[in-house]
């Protein structure tokens, strides 16, 4: 199946605003859909592939710090790109705590502008790979038995069989057996590989076996 396309989505209550830039970003191929408000906005599905937010500071209704704000809570991560004429030193401030990408005053430079949309979209793309991966080790390690965890979490600190076999309170063989399904349910090609997964899963809690 076909990967999503990017798409940069417009958030601005300025019609000829908008249709500068989506005529800007479509001579560069880029996908584009534009908002009159931020409530038009929010009635969109989520993208489903790599996407960016150039967003009005100001606009009647729900202003784009508030809409930020709204995805932040939302637990959507999208790449937010503020644009405003009307900017203060605090209002970038804020923007840019919450995780703005940029905070660019109008009337801003094509080519300026292209560059952050492009770095934004970068930065979505590599979010959603990273997701999709921690996603693939977090159902790998789902299908470890409660005592494979026990030993999973032993073996990346380092500890030999015979020590996880100490602490577990089992036999040397066992624990190798049980390092072994470990590796082998992981798809871990060395510890240095396993150590590597346990740091991006972080902790993990028993479950029956």
């Amino acid at each position: 199946m076909k990967a999503p396309e990017p798409i940069v989505l417009v958030v601005d209550d300025d019609d000829s605003l908008c249709r500068g830039v989506e005529r800007l970003l479509r001579s560069v191929a880029l996908n584009v859909e534009t908002f009159a408000s931020a409530q038009e906005f929010m009635r969109r599905p989520p993208p489903e592939g790599p996407a960016c937010l150039v967003l009005d500071m100001r606009m009647p209704g729900m202003s784009g710090l508030e809409l930020q704000q709204e995805l932040v809570a939302a637990g959507l991560g999208l790449p937010v790109i503020f644009l405003t004429g009307h900017g203060t030193v605090p209002m970038s401030v804020r923007a840019l705590k919450a995780g703005a990408i940029d905070f660019l005053q109008k009337p801003v430079e094509d080519q300026l502008l292209l560059d952050v949309i492009h770095q934004a979209l970068e930065r979505d793309r590599q979010a959603r790979v990273q997701e999709a991966e921690h996603m693939r080790l977090r159902r790998q390690a789902d299908t470890l038995t409660s005592r494979e965890r026990d030993v999973f979490g032993l073996v990346v600190t380092g500890l030999a069989n015979k020590e996880i076999a100490a602490v577990l309170g089992t036999s040397e063989k066992t624990v190798k057996i049980h390092r072994g399904r470990v590796m082998q349910k992981m798809q871990a090609s060395s510890l240095a590989h396993l150590v590597r997964m346990a740091d991006q899963l972080g902790p993990l809690t028993s479950k029956p076996t």
